[in-house]
C-alpha cells in the first residue's frame, strides 16, 4: 500500500502560505533542491488543488528554458513522469501530460488510490491537505522550515485537528532551512 505524504515549505511559525507572500529563504539553495528531488523522485502521483497545480505546472516546460542547472532539469523530468490529479470546481482544462481533473475531494477514492498504487502519493497545498488530514489519509509529513517568522497566513497544519507524530529524521542545511520528517502513529 502506498503512503500519502504532505510536504510544504513552511515558515518558522508554521505557515505554508504567508498572508503577504514569501516564506523566507532556503528552498532555492541547490543543495536543498537536490535533496527534495531525491526525496520525492519515487512519488507516482501528485494530488493538487487548483492554485497549487497552477504553480507547479511550471515544471511541464521548465526543461525548455536555457541554461537550467542539472537539479532543475532533474526535478522537471521527475515531475513530468508522475501522474497528477487536480481537485477543482473551476478549472476547465489542464496544460500538462498525465493530469486529470476531479471536481471534489473524495476520501474513499483517495484510500482506493493509495491501496492500488505501487508508488507513494503526495498531497500538496494547505487547503487540500486540510481535507486529507481531517480524513486521516496522511501517513507522513515533510516540513521544510525556513528561517523566517511571517506572522500569519495559511497554516501548515489545520486548526482543530490533533495529530500524534513520530519524528523519523531531521536535517539542517547550510542555508538555515531545516527538513523535519514525521510519520503518523
Amino acid at each position: 500500500m502506498a503512503k500519502l505524504i504532505y510536504s510544504m515549505l513552511t515558515s518558522l511559525d508554521g505557515y505554508a502560505e504567508a498572508a503577504e507572500g514569501g516564506l523566507g529563504t532556503g528552498a532555492e539553495d541547490p543543495q536543498v533542491h537536490t535533496f527534495i528531488n531525491d526525496l520525492f523522485r519515487p512519488v507516482g502521483t501528485y494530488l493538487y488543488g487548483r492554485r497549487m497545480y497552477e504553480t507547479m505546472v511550471y515544471w511541464e516546460t521548465a526543461h525548455t528554458e536555457p541554461a537550467q542547472p542539472p537539479h532543475i532539469l532533474q526535478y522537471a523530468r521527475d515531475w513530468q513522469a508522475a501522474e497528477k490529479v487536480v481537485y477543482s470546481t473551476t478549472l476547465q482544462s489542464v496544460s500538462s501530460a498525465k493530469t486529470r481533473i476531479e471536481r471534489t475531494f473524495d476520501p474513499e477514492a483517495v484510500r482506493r488510490l493509495k491501496a492500488e498504487s505501487a508508488a507513494d502519493l503526495t498531497v500538496d497545498g494547505p487547503n487540500l491537505a486540510t481535507q486529507a488530514i481531517a480524513a486521516g489519509l496522511v501517513d507522513e509529513y515533510h516540513l521544510f522550515i525556513t528561517t523566517s517568522v511571517v506572522g500569519g497566513g495559511k497554516r501548515f497544519f489545520p486548526d482543530g485537528v490533533r495529530l500524534d507524530l513520530d519524528l523519523v529524521e531531521q536535517r539542517a542545511f547550510d542555508s538555515g532551512l531545516i527538513h523535519a520528517h514525521y510519520r503518523t502513529r
